[in-house]
């Protein structure tokens, strides 16, 4: 579904606004950018996301809102992303649309499982590894998480919390589709190479896993020793 995911926050950025900090991850390759604008008006946060909705139709990419369901629909975004205390998910789907994606934040199986059945997109999980850009979130769950979790469900996953270029591909061997960012990349001198170099990671991860899977078939198939 996604590679690279990056949220924004500009309390990270440098004095780089939302809308620019989109448009860089977005050229570095980032397959999604996520508006997180948590004491923003609705009206401040309307404005950024119909801005980024403009720069991810015409660079092809996916765009999706954090928390308001209002924005999120108000700008046309691929979708939301909602967190276990925000609307419930069959009122969100109601007022959304089935067209639109919706992802929900889970840090167990059992929020995981419930998310799935639910209708739910894609799956939030973390926080993997401890964060300061969400302190309200549960810390440091662990891949074990991501590999308990992936057991359970057939959604895609999409790691976040603490992930950066010495722990990224670490959580896709652990299962996770995706990564999300947000200091990794927003918080760089260089957000483009930022998110080419993380994206890069992501994609030399899955090429391994792919080639180890193949190579452990073929000595299975043909009962080829080590």
């Amino acid at each position: 579904m996604f590679d690279l995911y990056v949220v924004t926050d500009e309390s990270l950025s440098k004095g780089r606004s939302n809308i620019e900090i989109a448009r860089m991850a977005y050229e570095g390759g980032a397959d999604v950018v996520q508006l997180r604008m948590k004491n923003a008006s609705k009206e401040d946060m309307l404005r950024d996301a119909l801005a980024i909705k403009e720069i991810a139709d015409d660079m092809s990419r996916f765009f999706i809102v954090n928390d308001n369901i209002e924005v999120a629909k108000e700008s046309d975004a691929d979708g939301v992303h909602l967190g276990q205390s925000d609307m419930p998910l069959p009122e969100a789907r109601d007022f959304l649309g089935y067209d639109k994606i919706i992802g929900i934040s889970v840090q167990t199986v059992e929020q995981a499982v419930e998310a799935e059945g639910g209708g739910a997109d894609y799956l939030g999980v973390g926080s993997i590894f401890s964060t300061s850009t969400k302190p309200d979130a549960v810390q440091s769950l662990g891949l074990d998480a991501i590999y308990t979790i992936r057991q359970a469900v057939d959604i895609p996953i999409v790691a976040i919390g603490g992930i950066n270029m010495g722990n990224i591909q670490s959580v896709i061997r652990a299962g996770a589709d995706s990564a999300a960012v947000v200091s990794a990349v927003v918080a760089q001198d260089d957000v483009k190479r930022a998110a080419h170099d993380l994206r890069d990671l992501i994609l030399k991860a899955r090429y391994r896993m792919r080639f180890v899977h193949s190579l452990t078939w073929i000595r299975f198939r043909f009962n080829i020793k080590n």
